[in-house]
């Protein structure tokens, strides 16, 4: 039985917080990939081999979430992956400071671990709230995952400028993420999306063998999700490299360029709701599409900067819903 203290609106401000230092963490790490590079002495071939720790913990966190959930419910699942964050956070700032890439990818492979875990603990957790509410809840949620971006990238800015170091400025926000999960820990309810044991079993494994996985429906969405996790984690992996080494600009505006890719997928997503109302999810989620595109396109091809600047809003309202 959910708890009567804990309401639907706490239990909103609970994931709101959640989603936002996930957003502000993702940030973090971003906005400081150009001194993490510089610092561990990789070139782009080994920076690729460095980011894909974090795609491999993602992957595991992803095939893992649903069954934990579905054993031990989402707040434990929620937890956890706060856990993977502050610890990736932490392996990657230690990484940092020791010039080692290896211990920057192990770092990496946690923070993805947590990432991929927790946002499915935290879905699970805003599509109960919704229901709860009887309103649309889940797009402004992931609206507070786009504007932790922004904010972290707006800090990261800051850090750049300033020359704050890459393991003070980790750790700091490994600090928050932390803090985030103690509070966490009494704002949500201990049981949501927990299966008993019996006929539904099967759903407890990540692949479970059921029709729905011949429905021609199912493998397009799947189609959908690989293209638009493409789309966003591609300016989160690559953004401000591009504009550094792409265009030869500072840290300092790559980071504020990201900034503008994180606010604008806090636009689109917290007008998600409206705009799913109204048009109905096909029509906006093939103009999604088209915008990332279009966006992504720009950015590759633009001859400076400003475009390219453009290039980026459009890719991050593209890739918001």
């Amino acid at each position: 039985m959910p708890s009567p203290r804990l309401t639907p609106a706490r239990r909103r401000a609970a994931l709101f917080a959640a989603f936002f230092v996930t957003g502000l963490s993702m940030a973090t790490w971003v906005t400081r990939t150009p001194d993490i590079r510089d610092a561990t002495g990789a070139s782009t071939g080994q920076m690729g081999l460095i980011i894909a720790g974090l795609s491999a913990g993602s992957m595991v966190g992803i095939a893992l979430g649903g069954p934990l959930v579905a054993r031990r419910g989402a707040r434990f699942v929620v937890l956890t992956g706060m856990v993977g964050i502050v610890a990736g956070s932490v392996g990657v700032a230690i990484g940092a400071a020791l010039g080692s890439g290896v211990i920057v990818a192990l770092g990496l492979a946690a923070f993805g671990y947590g990432m991929g875990s927790g946002e499915i603990g935290q879905n699970v957790e805003g599509v109960d709230v919704e229901q709860a509410m009887g309103r649309s809840v889940v797009p402004s949620l992931h609206g507070c995952y786009s504007l932790g971006i922004f904010v972290g990238a707006l800090l990261g800015l800051g850090a750049n400028a300033l020359g704050v170091p890459v393991l003070l400025h980790l750790l700091g926000v490994a600090a928050i993420t932390a803090a985030a999960a103690i509070w966490l820990l009494t704002n949500l309810e201990s049981d949501t999306g927990k299966e008993t044991a019996g006929p539904t079993a099967e759903l407890t494994s990540p692949f479970p063998r059921t029709s729905v996985w011949r429905e021609p429906r199912t493998i397009a969405i799947a189609i959908v999700i690989l293209g638009m996790a493409l789309a966003e984690g591609s300016a989160n992996d690559w953004l401000p490299l591009i504009v550094v080494d792409g265009f030869a600009l500072s840290a300092t505006v790559g980071a504020l360029l990201y900034a503008g890719f994180g606010g604008a997928m806090a636009i689109g997503r917290f007008s998600g709701g409206f705009l799913l109302d109204r048009f109905g999810r096909t029509p906006v989620l093939l103009s999604s599409a088209v915008l990332a595109a279009v966006g992504i396109a720009v950015v590759s091809f633009a001859p400076h900067a400003v475009i390219g600047a453009v290039g980026v809003l459009l890719w991050g309202l593209g890739a918001s819903l």
